[in-house]
């Protein structure tokens, strides 16, 4: 029996990949979280062989979630579930140690099939995020290498003290980067300028 481990915070969409999995006779769901901070213990509890990790979780990204995963669990193999194709996702899920890259709109029958042949040790990647990684090209990134380091500071969640710190700036010097930011790429926000650069794939600009 296979035991699935399930991180996915989108409530209607967690019960039916628990009713599609339940309803399989070599797999069962060891159990399901809504956050990545839950993903270890509720591991720690099941003994998963294989987690479906969404990669937007509402704390964490999938990435995040699933290096976390793998640093106390290296056996549970871990398959990344996405929305869409974004340049980068594909390297970034296999650094996390991700053995599988699914779009949440396969088919049933491809999930199911994807979860048993991570289980058996082997890597499953969706054909339209290969050629995505492959063929794909990102929009030049209109941000400064310095902005970048500003930018990637407030994914983090840093306040605009904290980033001060780090890049060892002043703060208003700090606000005026995340000033000029959010007019290059016509955002209102901060969180909408990261959500922005994470899509475009500015944000690891060494992973294009």
């Amino acid at each position: 029996m296979i035991r699935v481990l399930i991180a996915e915070d989108v409530h209607l969409f967690r019960s039916g990949l628990v009713a599609l999995l339940d309803g399989e006779p070599d797999i069962s769901v060891a159990g399901t979280v809504e956050r990545g901070a839950k993903l270890v213990p509720a591991a720690r509890g099941g003994d998963p062989q294989v987690a479906l990790i969404d990669i937007d979780l509402t704390d964490m990204d999938g990435f995040t979630a699933a290096g976390l995963l793998q640093e106390q669990f290296p056996d549970c193999g871990v398959i990344i579930m996405a929305g869409q194709c974004r340049k980068g996702d594909l390297r970034r899920a296999v650094a996390a140690g991700a053995a599988g890259f699914l779009l949440k709109d396969a088919s049933p029958a491809d999930l199911v099939d994807a979860i048993r042949r991570v289980a058996r040790g082997e890597r499953v990647i969706d054909a339209d995020v290969a050629f995505a990684e492959l063929g794909g090209r990102r929009a030049d990134s209109p941000l400064t290498p310095r902005e970048v380091e500003v930018l990637k500071a407030a994914a983090e969640g840093c306040t605009v003290g904290e980033i001060a710190q780090r890049l060892y700036l002043a703060s208003g010097t700090v606000s005026n980067y995340l000033s000029r930011i959010l007019t290059k790429i016509d955002a209102r926000t901060r969180v909408e300028a990261v959500a922005i650069a994470k899509e475009r794939g500015w944000l690891w600009p060494d992973q294009g």
